[in-house]
């Protein structure tokens, strides 16, 4: 039984490190979207000043949107008119494309103060009005992330919850240095794929990040010592510091709802179990006892449960307790492998892997009525990440010979790839709202 278990755990590790040469940048492939999108109409914003735009706003919020699986905007090339200000919006135009919303802009420069100034208005063609408008104003440096802003205050405005489009997301990747040895990448990048960072860059295995609640920091496992241990790494600044080096298996950090605790997996005791990091005083909490395997902890919203994978069974299932101790209850009985779960935005669902058909796919379980629907179907899916509004999830897939990134909506109707444009990524983390 122990050497089975041994095993099982060596395993978990060489799955969850696999991956081939990659560089940074990720790009989008659209692969499906909702029948029920929105039509809207973002038009080419005016540019009032004498210098040449670096980026392409409304492009940038067009694709947002579309990405989004939420809306459908109509391509530039049908659009009967050019308007920038509302004088000029003839809402019959709009009604003849089928178009439910408009969007229009201009963008000066301010040489004074070096900032572009946008301004953009949201009208409802049908109601005839308009809805919306705000003015931004950004460095040269800077014109992504306003673009952003904006795309995430139309898409609260007409869908009544907040937008992602500014968040960020985590990966990591595996590539040769200049020496011709790997490296292993820790970034982060837009939620687009777009300005990617290098936060760590070494020789060793690198797995799990996660993301503070507040953006600022990164837990993950590293390898750098000779065996596993676990960083806190802060985003800003790149200071870091080692939280958790026992003996043994270090790994599957998750920050509490509240940034003040850390829940990890630990072998110190001799067994694969779960604690309770208390951040400020490094004090530990066992939460589990069993001779079984359980790691892959997430919290629920509210701080008092977790979710986790054990064998305790026999084979991988997902099991729910309370922080503050008690019996875990098992949650799926459906199928033999069943890992990785992450509670939904609004702790009504749960995410996870599971094995069906010799695939593993991305599959949602409702816990309250028990039903389960598999969201995804590309044959080798890991590490489930929601998207802080809910609505979408990012994981990790296998497409030909390379690994990828890819995006469903958390009803599967919508469905994109990130792959990276030079080989394999893996092991996503979406990051919590930024502002």
């Amino acid at each position: 039984m122990k050497s089975s278990k041994h095993m099982y755990l060596i395993l978990f590790w060489l799955l969850a490190s696999i991956a081939l040469p990659a560089r940074s940048e990720l790009t989008i492939e659209i692969t499906q979207g909702a029948d029920s999108a929105v039509p809207i109409a973002v038009v080419p914003f005016r540019n009032n000043s004498v210098r040449a735009i670096p980026e392409d706003i409304s492009k940038i919020i067009s694709d947002d949107l579309m990405r989004s699986g939420e809306f459908e905007p109509v391509p530039i090339g049908r659009m009967l008119s050019m308007p920038s200000r509302a004088n000029e919006v003839f809402y019959r135009e709009w009604r003849l494309l089928g178009q439910n919303y408009l969007v229009i802009g201009e963008i000066d420069f301010s040489s004074a103060q070096n900032k572009y100034n946008v301004r953009y208005e949201l009208f409802d063609v049908n109601q005839q009005q308009r809805i919306d408008g705000q003015l931004f104003s950004s460095t040269e440096n800077n014109l992504r992330a306003l673009a952003h802003r904006i795309s995430d205050a139309i898409y609260e405005k007409i869908i009544g919850i907040k937008g992602l489009f500014s968040t960020k997301i985590a990966y990591i990747t595996l590539q040769k240095g200049s020496s011709g040895a790997l490296e292993y990448r820790l970034q982060t990048a837009d939620a687009d794929g777009h300005n990617a960072k290098v936060l760590l860059n070494t020789s060793k295995p690198v797995l799990s990040p996660s993301w503070s609640p507040d953006a600022k920091q990164m837990a993950y496992v590293s390898f750098e010592t000779g065996r596993p241990a676990i960083y806190i790494q802060d985003i800003a600044s790149g200071a870091r510091e080692i939280v958790s080096s026992f003996k043994g298996l270090n790994g599957a950090p998750a920050f509490s709802p509240d940034g003040k605790k850390l829940a990890l997996t630990l072998s110190k005791d001799g067994n694969a179990e779960i604690y309770v990091m208390d951040l400020a005083s490094r004090s530990l909490d066992r939460l589990t006892r069993h001779f079984a395997i359980d790691t892959e902890p997430s919290w629920s919203v509210d701080g008092r449960s977790i979710v986790f994978t054990s064998d305790r069974s026999g084979k991988p299932q997902v099991y729910r307790m309370n922080v503050n101790g008690g019996t875990p209850e098992r949650l799926t009985f459906e199928g033999k492998y069943n890992a990785r779960p992450r509670f939904s935005s609004d702790g009504k669902r749960i995410f996870y892997v599971h094995q069906r058909n010799g695939e593993f796919n991305i599959a949602a379980l409702d816990l309250e009525s028990g039903e389960s629907r598999v969201l995804t179907q590309t044959p080798l899916d890991e590490s489930p990440s929601i998207a802080p509004n809910g609505r979408m999830l990012i994981y990790g897939t296998q497409r030909g010979k390379s690994g990828v990134l890819a995006v469903v909506s958390v009803d599967g109707s919508t469905k994109y790839f990130l792959p990276s444009k030079f080989g394999d990524v893996r092991e996503p983390a979406w990051s919590p709202f930024t502002r």
